[in-house]
């Protein structure tokens, strides 16, 4: 476990030399993750519709992550009303993957040895009308070659069934579709031919190589191919793009809707349920600025990460309004981007809102364009739910050098206080972590993504309020002392 003294905890200012970062969240340099949520192109061909998750009703993001330096993990998949089916397919495919990084990473890694990350995150590829697309990015630093792949999951709502990227196409015209993609990728270097038939005829290696499919924003169909799927790990990741005067024959009823839905997407998503609304925040508008005094009373910030979630950021509001508390919430970009409402009932409520990166990589791994396109995307999200951009933000797994320091013009923000609630889904245990630790101008670590830490909250507040402990943000409690 990584223990912070004090003094990074407050005073991590960043006052070294800063280059300058992007400006809207979004960068073209080749270094940088795409449009289409793979790295390394700086022009997506043909790409693919982007999709507002805040506009699909009752949707839950289901995220899981450790703020662990010897165990760094965070996966994240929706879960969509109505389309349970897919949601439970997305389930096993990321517990099984999280399991095996678990058990080999964190119980079985030798001692001494760098630790290896495990990220997965999620797009929306469709939302619209009946039919539902997303793909899963996993980026694996302990499996074998770049550890990257990306998979499509697919929902019929009309047929009320889950489907593999390989249903958008028909099965009397699947020989076809597999005879144009071998033309497209015959010929290509570091693509292995007898590899490639060898692939293609067998159905079962079939469907495992065609797990990435989607309908482009003209119709057209793009194809991913994982590094190493077809031909030599060299060659990397392999994209086929077929048009849509080529592919549309071949696609099957489902393939059809879900392109007519890409080209001209329907105002809402309905798969056939009644949504049951998400729960609003109750939290009140602030009352002016907070004129605690931290030189003369006993001030604590509680800062929440990997947020906002539903419905527990909402209730966590709930939980700080009835103490008249402030806190520090460091957001993940996909998850504002998904619940923007949330973000601007914390900053309405006089919380603070950080940066807490996209989807929290570890940001000492990535390159300075890497940095910048997390922490920019994300402090935009953040500026369109709340008016105001954030001026903190928290490295994931608190893992920060120079060269993260040099991507951004923000603040980092660590802690003196960790309550590991992500490996201890226990409510009493997290509360006593907190009580037991706590001390004056201290910056407790917490995660509103976790039932059982919000449950902890209100016995938090009580006792430690009882001890005369004032609730501060952290920009706050640094302005403060």
């Amino acid at each position: 476990m990584r223990t912070h003294a004090l003094v990074p905890s407050l005073l991590l200012l960043g006052a070294l030399s800063f280059t300058a970062a992007c400006s809207s969240g979004s960068d073209s340099s080749s270094d940088v993750t795409d449009a289409d949520g793979r790295p390394g192109s700086s022009a997506t061909p043909s790409p693919v519709r982007t999709v507002d998750p805040s506009k699909i009703k009752g949707l839950r993001i289901v995220s899981h992550s450790s703020e662990q330096s010897s165990c760094p993990f965070a996966t994240s998949y929706p879960d969509v009303p109505g389309a349970e089916a897919m949601t439970a397919a997305m389930r096993k495919d990321v517990e099984k993957r999280l399991t095996g990084f678990r058990s080999g990473q964190c119980e079985d890694g030798t001692p001494g040895t760098p630790p290896r990350e495990l990220n997965i995150s999620h797009q929306f590829l469709v939302a619209s009308g009946d039919v539902l697309g997303v793909r899963l990015r996993t980026q694996d630093h302990s499996a074998a070659a770049s550890g990257l792949s990306t998979t499509t999951y697919w929902y019929d709502g009309k047929a009320d069934a889950y489907r593999t990227a390989l249903g958008l196409v028909a099965e009397g015209s699947r020989d076809a579709f597999i005879t144009a993609l071998e033309d497209r990728l015959k010929g290509r270097e570091g693509v292995d031919a007898a590899a490639l038939d060898d692939t293609f005829s067998d159905p079962a290696s079939r469907t495992a190589a065609l797990d990435d499919m989607a309908i482009t924003a003209d119709g057209g169909l793009r194809v991913n191919l994982d590094r190493g799927e077809v031909g030599v790990p060299a060659a990397g990741a392999l994209t086929v793009v077929l048009p849509r005067k080529t592919i549309t024959p071949w696609l099957s009823a489902f393939g059809q809707r879900v392109q007519r839905q890409t080209m001209t997407p329907s105002p809402s998503l309905d798969l056939g349920v009644p949504h049951t609304s998400t729960p609003t925040a109750p939290a009140p508008t602030a009352s002016g600025d907070d004129n605690t005094d931290c030189k003369k009373v006993t001030c604590i910030a509680l800062t929440f990460d990997d947020g906002p979630a539903a419905p527990e950021t909402a209730t966590l509001l709930t939980y700080l309004a009835q103490y008249k508390a402030r806190a520090t919430f460091f957001t993940v970009g996909q998850n504002v981007a998904a619940h923007p409402d949330l973000v601007r009932a914390e900053a309405r409520a006089g919380h603070e809102v950080g940066n807490h990166s996209w989807n929290h990589p570890d940001l000492t791994k990535l390159t300075p364009g890497q940095i910048a396109f997390q922490l920019n995307r994300t402090s935009a999200a953040i500026e369109a739910a709340t008016g105001k951009a954030p001026t903190l933000f928290r490295p994931p797994y608190g893992a920060v050098n120079a060269r993260v320091k040099a991507a951004t013009t923000l603040s980092p923000v660590l802690w003196d206080v960790d309550t590991e609630d992500w490996k201890y889904p226990d409510a009493d245990k997290v509360a006593r972590s907190v009580i037991t630790k706590a001390r004056r101008n201290g910056v407790v670590l917490m995660h509103d993504i976790h039932p059982t830490s919000v449950a902890a909250v209100p016995q938090i507040l009580r006792t430690l309020s009882a001890r005369g402990f004032h609730f501060v943000t952290v920009s706050h409690l640094r302005a403060t002392l």
